[in-house]
């Protein structure tokens, strides 16, 4: 088991990775503090995990909600299942609840901890690539809105992350290439090694090689715990880690939630902002080729959706939370493992980006 820390004072918490950790009770339970525990789980994961979990929470009272599947189930509506159990359950504020599942899941029980009874404890136990080397790590807990993707939240930071390696085995392949989208942004934005390392092991990651997985998790892990740590809550460099994403979320809301997995939209969005790069003169064309090339070869999408016009995406993007004072703020390279926050971009910038990725097919 590798241990790492988000060293945030007084909130600082452990991400344990490892194999076999599900249900290990000498780790879990140390970081639950009352007698209640509810677990948030969805009808995918259940079945595999739910048991291997018991177990370890021996000797707590415990209750379960099972939420439909999918990103389009992220929102208030779904939110209401969590509350309703709660309260049927009569939870107190000394209770803990675990999130065990993908994004939507950890977003989700995460938003909930956030708000009930103002605020109880929660734990991560991320059963997708994604979600261990990004969502589960961070405090970042929302829902979706039909006009915006993750606009309604709280910064809300877990007890701990359990990243067992052993759920990836069970993962779809498309969503292990839609969790690597979010492996290649840390490369991207600071650990220009880090990126060399992944164009040579990425078919050893797609054939899910345990030990060059296992490392990829830890070093993804590492990059966001140092930025966490220095900027909780996004008022600076944390933006760094929305590379892509403003595009990317474009794409989710414009085309329905669901329709893209996340991390597909994420590769697509990161292509955009290199492109973009280089339309501005901060990356060399060989530099955008190489990170074309290393989507690519993780099965990733590197050209926006036909059905999105260069318009809707300037719609969409103008209702997004990185939006400041009435100014889009995108996340752009000045090189590989080289990222830069900038607020003036000229739309007609984007438009012309657009078109041309369609262009390059």
């Amino acid at each position: 088991m590798n241990t790492l820390t988000v060293d945030l004072g007084e909130r600082s918490y452990p991400i344990y990775i490892g194999r076999d950790l599900l249900g290990r009770r000498d780790v879990l339970q140390r970081h639950i503090s009352g007698r209640q525990v509810l677990v948030v789980t969805n009808p995918t994961v259940a079945p595999l995990y739910l048991e291997k979990l018991r177990p370890a929470l021996q000797g707590k009272q415990v209750a379960e909600v099972i939420l439909p599947d999918g990103e389009q189930y992220k929102n208030l509506t779904t939110l209401e299942q969590i509350f309703d159990t709660l309260l049927q359950q009569r939870f107190d504020r000394s209770c803990t609840l675990i999130a065990l599942g993908g994004g939507v899941i950890g977003d989700t029980a995460g938003f909930a901890a956030a708000c009930y009874q103002r605020g109880v404890h929660y734990i991560q136990i991320p059963t997708t690539l994604l979600a261990q080397v990004d969502s589960s790590v961070g405090g970042k807990t929302a829902v979706n809105h039909p006009r915006g993707k993750n606009m309604i939240g709280a910064f809300h930071q877990p007890r701990c992350v359990i990243a067992d390696t052993d759920t990836l085995t069970t993962l779809p392949q498309r969503e292990l290439s839609a969790g690597l989208a979010e492996v290649v942004k840390y490369g991207l934005i600071r650990d220009a090694d880090f990126f060399d390392w992944l164009e040579i092991h990425s078919a050893a990651l797609l054939a899910r090689d345990a030990n060059q997985l296992a490392h990829a998790i830890a070093r993804s892990c590492r990059n966001k715990a140092e930025i966490v740590a220095a900027d909780e809550r996004e008022g600076g460099i944390r933006a760094l880690l929305n590379l892509g994403h403003t595009f990317g979320h474009a794409i989710e809301t414009g085309l329905g939630y669901g329709e893209w997995l996340h991390g597909e939209a994420i590769a697509a969005g990161m292509v955009l902002a290199a492109q973009l790069s280089a339309r501005l003169g901060w990356l060399e064309p060989e530099q955008v080729e190489r990170v074309r090339r290393l989507f690519r070869s993780l099965h990733l999408p590197v050209i926006p959706p036909a059905d999105l016009s260069p318009e809707q995406f300037l719609n969409l993007m103008a209702v997004d939370k990185k939006v400041l004072a009435g100014r889009l703020r995108l996340i752009l390279l000045k090189g590989i493992g080289r990222a830069v926050i900038v607020d003036d971009i000229d739309p007609a910038d984007i438009v012309a980006t657009l078109n041309q990725a369609r262009s390059s097919g």
